[in-house]
This record gives structure tokens, C-alpha cells and sequence, in this order.
């Protein structure tokens, strides 16, 4: 038994897995929050060119 676990212990063909998952998910949360920032931003441009023509 305690050469099962430390065989386990040793393998390291998982760890790449979880790596994969880790830089997966910071470029999601990356981008999210890129788009939510750019959004607004846009949004903003839009209502000020809207008030702008209304009072034009």
C-alpha cells in the first residue's frame, strides 16, 4: 500500500492538467473583465453622442 501512494505521489503526469485548467480560467477572467471595462466605455461613447444630436 504505501508503494501505491507514493507511486501516486510521484506521478506528475496530472499536474499538466491542472496547469491547462489554471490558464484557462485566468484568460476567461481576463477577458470578462476586459469586455465588461470596454462595454461600459462604449456605452458611455454612445450616450454622449446620443445627447450630443439630441441638443444639435
Amino acid at each position: 500500500m504505501k508503494r501505491l501512494i507514493a507511486r501516486f505521489l510521484k506521478d506528475e503526469a496530472g499536474v499538466t492538467a491542472v496547469e491547462y485548467a489554471l490558464i484557462a480560467a485566468l484568460v476567461g477572467v481576463t477577458i470578462i473583465g476586459g469586455a465588461r471595462l470596454l462595454g461600459s466605455q462604449v456605452s458611455t461613447t454612445f450616450n454622449t453622442a446620443k445627447t450630443t444630436m439630441k441638443t444639435a
